[in-house]
């Protein structure tokens, strides 16, 4: 078999490997049996007469030449869909979108935009999924996104090492809070103290792929007391509200705590910001692409911030 005879398909669920990391992933992104992923890795591996990804315990790692690949696959691909998008936007034709979030951004953030973009764009489609900032990296890379919102922390490194460095415009950046039970005494005040935080018990989980307990105040001069682990955060704010613990919050989800949580922000030690962001390849372009992240944009300033704290309301 000659690799000018490799389909679309291969070369699609190539991406998605390579995107996702693993075959499983993979597999479930794109709605195919993992054996059907399998059999399209193995036709484009017997095509380039190599193989074109390392298998891992952890997952998949490109070899050398399936950096090759990649490169042109995309090229070929962002190709392909770039002119569907374009035929899209002819006059009568709806644009689309495709976008990835943060889950921090999918609660309060995406709603109201695409709520907006509904009215003032009923025409335009925004379509996407949910992830990890490191996983919507790859996928924007891999050409299957358009946009992403993706979060960062201090110091703000580059979220990659790959050419381009992706278009990154700040949508918000704003103060790491508290979820505080609303009948607990730190709940009493507008602001917590942080040397107030030892010996209190909390709700959190490890973050993917790291050491760091996402839920426990950062820098806590302690082992924290953690009570429930838990990686979703409306399962840690209810948890919260239910009185089992504190948890921390991005000020972003303030406007979507439920009844019995108070937010609260948190004073006497470093300041931890958490950033917000809409990313994109450089050469991503198109007036609908345009209109989402304008939208983006707009509904980000209008966010209210937590100072003096904000209560779920009863």
């Amino acid at each position: 078999m000659d690799f000018t005879d490799v389909s679309l398909t291969a070369l699609r669920v190539f991406r998605a490997v390579a995107e996702q990391g693993t075959f499983t992933s993979a597999a479930l992104t794109l709605g195919y049996t993992q054996s059907a992923v399998s059999r399209q890795i193995a036709s484009i591996e017997r095509a380039a007469g190599a193989e074109l990804l390392e298998r891992r315990r952890d997952g998949v790692r490109l070899t050398a030449a399936g950096r090759i690949v990649l490169r042109r696959a995309t090229a070929v691909l962002g190709e392909i869909e770039a002119t569907a998008r374009e035929l899209s936007q002819l006059p009568g034709q709806p644009g689309t979108v495709r976008l990835g979030w943060v889950p921090v951004a999918g609660a309060v953030l995406l709603p109201r935009a695409l709520a907006r973009l509904r009215r003032t764009d009923p025409e335009l489609l925004v379509v996407g999924r949910e992830g990890t900032t490191p996983t919507l990296v790859r996928a924007l890379r891999a050409g299957s996104l358009d946009l992403a919102l993706l979060a960062s922390a201090p110091p703000y490194r580059p979220l990659d090492d790959e050419p381009p460095p992706l278009r990154l415009r700040t949508l918000s950046e704003r103060s790491l809070c508290l979820a505080v039970p609303a009948g607990h005494p730190l709940a009493r005040a507008d602001y917590v103290d942080v040397a107030d935080l030892r010996g209190q018990r909390w709700i959190a989980a490890p973050s993917v792929g790291e050491d760091q307990l996402m839920g426990v105040w950062p820098g806590l001069d302690e082992r924290p007391e953690i009570v429930l682990s838990v990686r979703d955060w409306l399962a840690k704010l209810h948890l919260v509200a239910a009185g089992f613990g504190l948890t921390t919050v991005p000020a972003l989800l303030a406007p979507a705590v439920p009844p019995g949580v108070r937010v609260l922000p948190v004073r006497g030690g470093p300041q931890e910001l958490r950033r917000l962001s809409v990313a994109r390849l450089p050469h991503t372009v198109g007036q609908a692409i345009e209109r989402v992240e304008a939208a983006l944009r707009a509904v980000a300033v209008e966010l209210p911030s937590v100072e003096g704290g904000t209560s779920g309301e009863g």
